[in-house]
């Protein structure tokens, strides 16, 4: 009886989402779009979730407000364009999350990569 629970455990604990474990120091240095959906998912118990939150928003952010102040000129390629209004940020970021729980075959791509491939779909700019 026991070996044939084995498996199903083994797959039970792979198929756990990340934040289940809790958040780790590695998931800050963000090198997979699974690390970064840790850090957006983390839960209000995880010693780290203020840091995880913060990091997160900070991240995604930081990353659209580089993407705008270069690509969004007169002479810019705009990829996304936002509707108007806009979301607020807290709804793209879980729109985002939710998306990226829903592409686990991003989970290893860069985290960036991963945020406008979202937003280039939900978003697209009309050429």
């Amino acid at each position: 009886m026991v070996r044939k629970l084995v498996p199903f455990w083994i797959v039970a604990c792979l198929l756990l989402p990340n934040s289940v474990w809790g958040v780790t120091d590695q998931d800050f240095q963000v090198a997979t779009s699974q690390s970064l959906l840790s850090l957006c998912t983390a839960s209000q118990n995880d010693p780290l979730y203020k840091e995880a939150i913060n990091f997160c928003h900070g991240y995604l952010v930081g990353a659209y407000a580089y993407y705008s102040a270069v690509n969004c000129g007169p002479g810019g390629d705009q990829l996304v364009c936002l509707p108007d209004p806009p979301p607020s940020r807290a709804e793209a970021i879980k729109m985002f999350v939710e998306w990226l729980k829903s592409h686990p075959e991003y989970s290893n791509d860069k985290p960036v990569d991963s945020e406008f491939r979202f937003l280039m779909e939900k978003w697209p700019c009309k050429h």
